[in-house]
């Protein structure tokens, strides 16, 4: 299992990704549906990094 800041590097990396190869946010400068879902799966684990004594 990970931990929460191995969720949230790899959160953030696989966002940042998309957003670099997608064209559609590429051209459109908009979020496409699946950036707005890795972005809420980065502020999730963001969340769960930030929480103290939370080791699921």
């Amino acid at each position: 299992m990970s931990s929460p800041s191995d969720a949230l590097q790899q959160a953030r990396a696989d966002h940042e990704h998309h957003t670099r190869t997608c064209r559609q946010c590429h051209v459109d400068t908009v979020p496409c549906a699946v950036a707005k879902h890795l972005l809420r799966l980065y502020n999730n684990a963001r969340r769960s990094a930030a929480r103290p004594g939370d080791d699921h």
